[in-house]
């Protein structure tokens, strides 16, 4: 009889193949995986946060920014995938990169997104001022504007945010079993909300698709190379995060069969949701020439078209969108903090690596990563300029740590990797899942899209990151936080070299799991 589901043991067995005991609780299904993944790109959060930002530099031609990130990042997953069916370990992107290349890629890919994911919870939780003061005015509680790029709305956004941020470190601290039916909640209405929304929209359509060719006189041929280049930041910032399901692969059940499959769900879900929510708002807007797309973005498309209370409810949607995607980057964050923490590769090692008897959950990283996100809100309060540059600095910092995995990916196929395939299955029994004579192509468009991207969000521009000319560090903000962050890692890294290195030295090889019949 095939087999259908891993004997009790097997996820542990393979788990002590890589050298670690487990300590976390295996209780994530294949839904809640697929919810870790889809809530951290969460479109009904980065999409209503970021629709005017792409609006206000492309106009309506800024869609086909989105098909565009979108195939290149899945790519991307398409290589996390297979890495995902071959190393189910927490902390996926630390723990790829080093077993590809070595101990101080590894570690810094490590120390990246550890950065990226502390910023990445603030800048998701800013989103809240962009639809909770839309849903009731006593959720500005500081007198004044509500718009983020004002400064009462930016310290309002710095409260609101650093709440939740408050409520998702309860939340993770109280147990994954807890963390995961938040999360798979939040994430089923926001399918939910996703889908009312494209409906509603497409059935209040003031104009035809062919909206998405009218660059709205941001420039023409050659001329709106630039603008372009810019609006595709709207995509970029939006699609990431799939790797979540990787993350959470000591508390997944079956993770060699589970988690590729759903990282590739997840972005699949959220980049067609989110390409038919841009075309659905884009052809509804009450007007495309009167500035309030470019500064209103959605929610101004929703309440004009469905009225105060329909667009209250879908907001309400939003919010709770907003919440689960706080809670999920949060989650994700504090995995790979336990997961170089427990190689004692980070400062503080011996007490981020301790797992609670009770729950089961790493509690001193969720701590940790809450704690750190609050902080960049907090230093930042009253700046009108904090929504682009947390938001630029989390993606570029995504954009690298992804780099530092798919290139040495790149350099060991090109060495022959993946070797003995066939002598390898999943937990249960089936074959691995791998791109076969594929592999090389989808792994250089990967390396190519990532860098490319890299490059352009990081470029300095006044208009984008300091578009007041307030400050002057703000025109150089994600170059100088990325350097800034780099340098202190090389300082961190002076400290445990010895130690990452004697670790990578003795890295163990995983047994192949090979999945019992089951009578």
């Amino acid at each position: 009889m095939s087999v259908t589901s891993a004997p009790p043991d097997t996820d542990g067995a393979d788990l002590r193949g890589f050298g670690y005991e487990p300590q976390l609780r295996r209780s994530i299904g294949s839904y809640a995986s697929f919810a870790a993944g889809f809530s951290f790109v969460s479109i009904l959060t980065t999409v209503f946060q970021l629709f005017a930002f792409g609006f206000s530099f492309g106009g309506p031609a800024f869609f086909w920014t989105w098909p565009l990130v979108f195939a290149g990042q899945f790519m991307v997953a398409l290589t996390f995938a297979e890495l995902a069916a071959r190393y189910p370990i927490s902390g996926c992107i630390y723990q790829w990169s080093r077993r590809l290349s070595n101990a101080t890629v590894g570690w810094f890919a490590g120390w990246v997104m550890i950065i990226a994911q502390i910023a990445t919870v603030a800048a998701a939780a800013i989103a809240l001022q962009v639809v909770l003061p839309s849903i009731w005015s006593g959720f500005q509680l500081v007198g004044g504007d509500s718009a983020l790029t004002s400064t009462t709305g930016a310290t309002n956004a710095v409260i609101l945010g650093s709440l939740l941020i408050a409520v998702t470190t309860i939340i993770n601290i109280s147990g994954v079993r807890l963390m995961s039916i938040v999360n798979s909640t939040g994430v089923t209405l926001e399918i939910i909300g996703v889908a009312a929304v494209i409906v509603l929209l497409f059935t209040h359509a003031e104009r035809g698709p062919g909206v998405v060719f009218d660059t709205g006189g941001t420039g023409s041929g050659l001329g709106y190379v630039g603008p372009f280049l810019v609006s595709a930041l709207m995509a970029a910032y939006v699609v990431v995060g799939f790797d979540s399901a990787g993350e959470l692969s000591e508390e997944t059940r079956d993770p060699r069969h589970t988690a590729p499959r759903t990282i590739l769900r997840a972005l699949a879900a959220a980049g067609i949701g989110g390409g038919l929510t841009l075309i659905a708002a884009l052809m509804a807007a009450p007007s495309l020439t009167d500035g309030r797309l470019a500064t209103e973005g959605l929610p101004y498309v929703l309440m004009s078209r469905l009225g105060d209370t329909g667009g209250r409810i879908l907001l309400i949607d939003v919010a709770i969108a907003i919440a689960v995607c706080t809670l999920a980057i949060q989650t994700a964050g504090s995995r790979m903090v336990f997961s170089m923490a427990r190689d004692n590769v980070l400062p503080f090692s011996r007490a981020l690596q301790k797992v609670s008897p009770r729950t089961g959950t790493p509690i001193l990283p969720s701590v940790v990563v809450g704690v750190g996100a609050a902080a960049v809100l907090l230093v930042n309060i009253g700046q009108p300029a904090l929504f682009t540059a947390i938001t630029s600095v989390c993606i570029v910092m995504l954009y690298i740590a992804y780099a530092l995995v798919t290139v040495p990916l790149l350099v060991r196929r090109l060495k022959g990797w993946p070797h003995a395939e066939d002598e390898v299955t999943t937990e249960r029994g089936g074959r691995l899942f791998s791109l076969g004579r594929f592999g090389l192509v989808v792994n250089v468009l990967a390396v190519v899209y990532g860098i490319g991207m890299i490059l352009n969000l990081g470029w300095p521009r006044p208009e984008v990151y300091d578009p007041a000319g307030a400050h002057w560090y703000l025109h150089y903000f994600s170059l100088l936080f990325v350097g800034g962050a780099l340098a202190l890692g090389g300082l961190a890294y002076l400290r445990y070299r010895t130690r990452a290195m004697s670790l990578h030295l003795t890295l163990p090889t995983a047994a192949p799991v090979v999945a019992e019949e089951i009578a």
